[in-house]
């Protein structure tokens, strides 16, 4: 099997040193770096720049000797005191949204009453939400209720973010999410009818994957409250932890052999931890993420590869067709999709422009904004002589202007990266 996205983690003692070979093209683009906003620069560093390093060149095949189920167990092993540390929430609020029926996400504050909307179906003419939307806050008992003010007849709609790849770290995503103003400095939605899109991959990696997509359920229904929105699309490694959970050691049949998801998982990163604190409503919540979302002229992608094409000619033919295969299909279908889905550095190069123009004139828009690779990787800023972590200001515009890279490299002590659009 040969998924392009492959993150070993920490080498095992025989494993032996690992080549890093270099970027045999790189692109021709510009950073975009956001005026300064007065927030203390030392300060923000050290809130931003991950201390968990240790990503390893993205390996475009698997060892060929096989390997080591023990170590591989090993390695997603978590310390339950550091598990603790990091953002967990309330079981019993979790309980109570099993109640109605595992779906609903954990409610902002007590007075939270989740309610399940029927949205219609592409089918019938509309798309797929990629979040369960919830009613507004009902109050406490004795409480006055202020609700938000609706929106004025033709009120435009709130300022368009994009949030890149966040792995579980929890502690960047909220140090980043409060430094844009979007919560306040209790983890709450502050951003009034603001719109926010996460590109994918919650989970792998960093110290609380399910603590980042806890947050995000929450998020997502005190901005639906507050008039505004926060979505979400699907990324490979939502479908590698979703498959780890669903087929575990199930056999897979892969271009270089046998494997499972379970094993893929561990070796893109997978935290144990994780996946023991993964519940229904998790499940269903990741499960009906899109692939593919068109916002304000940005055609918003987790992948930086045309291989959304192969899933259908409009956004709702991807999403149906995504969606359709984890309801229905088995293993050796989901974990194509996996290794399609890992693909990456379409629109780089000479070819790149000609790779992003034959997306926006399949789905809509003017210019691809997408996460999954490594800006380091890209920019080859990944391999500095001076041994320091990568210095990341902001977003990554290449691609003749026409693609947007939003993946900051947190794994690797680059930076999470939030941007409003257009940039």
């Amino acid at each position: 099997m040969t998924p392009e996205d492959r993150f070993p983690g920490p080498e095992h003692p025989d494993s032996g040193p690992r080549h890093q070979p270099d970027l045999d093209v790189l692109p021709y683009g510009t950073y975009y770096e956001p005026e300064p906003t007065g927030y203390a620069e030392a300060a923000y560093e050290s809130e931003t720049y991950s201390g968990y390093g240790g990503a390893r060149w993205l390996e475009q095949h698997w060892p060929a000797g096989g390997h080591d189920p023990q170590a591989e167990a090993q390695h997603g092993q978590h310390d339950p005191q550091a598990q603790a540390q990091h953002g967990q929430h309330d079981h019993q609020a979790q309980a109570q949204a099993a109640q109605h029926g595992g779906h609903a996400p954990q409610a902002a504050h007590p007075g939270y009453e989740p309610t399940l909307v029927d949205h219609p179906s592409p089918a019938h003419g509309g798309e797929d939400p990629p979040t369960i939307e919830l009613g507004p806050p009902l109050p406490e008992p004795g409480v006055p209720y202020h609700p938000y003010p609706a929106p004025a007849p033709n009120e435009p709609p709130g300022p368009l973010y994009v949030v890149g790849d966040v792995h579980g770290y929890l502690e960047e995503l909220l140090a980043e999410l409060r430094h844009q103003g979007l919560i306040d400095a209790d983890g709450h939605w502050a951003a009034g009818r603001s719109r926010i899109w996460f590109l994918g991959d919650f989970t792998d990696r960093g110290p609380d994957g399910i603590g980042v997509i806890d947050l995000v359920m929450q998020l997502a229904a005190e901005a639906a409250a507050a008039g505004g929105y926060c979505r979400a699309l699907m990324g490979n490694h939502e479908l590698l932890f979703l498959g780890a959970a669903k087929y575990g050691d199930e056999p897979v049949q892969s271009t270089a052999g046998t494997a499972s998801f379970l094993a893929a998982w561990r070796l893109n990163g997978g935290q144990q931890h994780d996946l023991d604190r993964l519940e229904a409503h998790h499940i269903s919540w990741l499960s009906r993420l899109p692939a593919i979302g068109l916002e304000d002229g940005h055609l918003l992608l987790h992948s930086d590869t045309t291989a959304y094409l192969e899933y259908g000619d409009s956004i709702a033919e991807v999403n149906d067709a995504v969606h359709d295969l984890l309801a229905d299909e088995g293993v050796d279908e989901w974990w194509d999709c996996f290794r399609r889905f890992t693909k990456r550095f379409a629109f780089r190069g000479e070819a790149g422009p000609m790779a992003v123009h034959e997306l926006l004139e399949t789905y809509g828009g003017t210019r691809i904004v997408h996460g999954h690779s490594p800006i380091p990787y890209l920019t080859g800023a990944v391999h500095a002589d001076d041994g320091q972590p990568p210095h990341i200001p902001g977003p990554y515009v290449y691609a003749d202007d026409l693609a947007v890279a939003m993946d900051g490299g947190v794994t690797m002590e680059g930076r999470l990266l939030i941007a409003r659009l257009p940039i």
